[in-house]
């Protein structure tokens, strides 16, 4: 298959701006190619795994690719397909940020790897220094606003009364144009990849370069991930799935994964791996044939989170995953019971004199005593994988595993942890 042929297997083809013509771009010799992440927090979330592993599939089939991180377009705001306008943010915050995400999207693309090394760059480079006479003048008079408005991204905004638009968010376009003619000159980037929201933006720097330049470049847009049920990707009960393994454990990362429905599993591992076609319709084969197995999930959740965390984060996912649902919780060590507490499990402290069933209840794994008690009786209550045999039993007979935690389960799913006081 050629690239372009894989990247529609796995449904990463949204729209192009002509496919035969790209398509003999990219076959014809080593090109560049970008994608931009904008800092609007100090993490990339998962939606940003399909661009940069695009980048990354366009490197191994012999392309340079760069990852644009937009210290500058940051700091004004994207307006696509937002209700409302976007809080702007302080100068240094935004460059923390800045610095944060150049750090996570190098992991994704080869630095080194001879003419086809990939560059992180950061827009706010070329954009700081222009002199806003000039980039009127030499950049501006390039945009009709009657175009600019008929966008549907703006055409939304205009639309509503109780927001609109302002001018800094309206003039996002012109930037991230502009970025497309400075990577050109720069780096001779003839291809710029984003999400599905992106094509007015993308398109608009196409014509800009062509205006300036008197260039010919491409542009291609990746879907945005959707779940089959409706609900939105890349949220959970407790929020977003980030990149930053501070903000998302590993093990909850790997939890989000493995917990994929059938119906969608199939699409993610073409959209999220690298696995080739022959293993990816296996693996749709076990679902339909063996879903109860849930080969596929486990696969996926394996290979996104080598991706991101690579094989530590995967060993210590797999560890705590198998701990907490075997029960053999004296594996767990220091660091694993770091990431449950990181992951906003249920927790509390106290002293090795209070009772099980207080805790029960302060851990909200019981609504009362009464039922605390009953909780008890029928044997639905372990800690640290030991079950707990009488209502006044106390905390001082159980073990405490690395760092003085106990860990509580209330029947299969519900968990707790204490702290040992002292």
């Amino acid at each position: 298959m050629s690239l372009l042929a894989e990247l529609r297997w796995r449904g990463l083809v949204h729209q192009t701006s002509d496919p035969a013509v790209l398509d003999h771009h990219l076959s014809g010799a080593s090109r560049t190619l970008y994608a931009g992440f904008d800092p609007t927090a100090d993490s990339l979330h998962i939606g940003s795994l399909v661009p940069l592993l695009a980048l990354r599939r366009f490197q191994l089939a012999g392309h340079r690719p760069i990852a644009l991180v937009g210290g500058a377009t940051g700091l004004i705001g994207d307006p696509s397909f937002k209700v409302s306008e976007r809080s702007l943010n302080e100068r240094d915050i935004v460059a923390a940020w800045v610095s944060s995400i150049r750090e996570q999207v190098s992991a994704f693309i080869d630095l080194d790897a001879g003419s086809q090394g990939g560059l992180v760059v950061d827009n706010l480079e070329w954009t700081q220094a222009l002199d806003v006479i000039a980039f009127l003048r030499d950049v501006g008079k390039h945009f009709s606003v009657n175009e600019m408005v008929r966008k549907e991204a703006v055409r939304a905004r205009l639309e509503r009364e109780d927001s609109g638009i302002s001018y800094t968010e309206f003039s996002y376009s012109l930037l991230q144009s502009y970025d497309y003619v400075e990577l050109a000159r720069r780096h001779d980037c003839s291809l710029q990849i984003g999400g599905s929201d992106q094509w007015g933006n993308i398109t608009a720097g196409m014509d800009l370069v062509r205006r300036m330049l008197g260039r010919h470049v491409h542009a291609l847009t990746l879907p945005l991930v959707t779940k089959a049920d409706g609900s939105k990707f890349g949220k959970t009960e407790s929020g977003t799935v980030w990149l930053d393994p501070r903000r998302t454990s590993p093990y909850s990362f790997y939890q989000f994964w493995i917990n994929t429905a059938d119906e969608d599993v199939g699409r993610f591992l073409r959209l999220f791996t690298f696995l080739g076609r022959d293993e990816v319709e296996a693996h749709d084969a076990a679902v339909v044939g063996a879903p109860e197995q849930r080969q596929a999930q486990r696969a996926l959740a394996r290979e996104v989170t080598r991706l991101v965390h690579g094989e530590a984060g995967v060993a210590s996912a797999q560890r705590i995953t198998e701990a907490l649902f075997s029960g053999a919780i004296d594996s767990l060590g220091a660091d694993d019971l770091a990431q449950l507490a990181q992951d906003g499990l249920p927790s509390t402290s106290a002293d090795t004199s209070s009772r099980v069933g207080a805790v029960l209840v302060a851990l909200d794994l019981a609504r009362s005593n009464t039922q605390a008690m009953q909780l008890i009786k029928s044997g639905a209550v372990l800690i640290n994988g030991v079950a707990v045999t009488r209502v006044d039993e106390t905390l001082e007979v159980f073990r405490p595993l690395a760092g003085g935690f106990l860990l509580l389960r209330r029947g299969k799913r519900n968990w707790g942890m204490v702290k040992l006081a002292g």
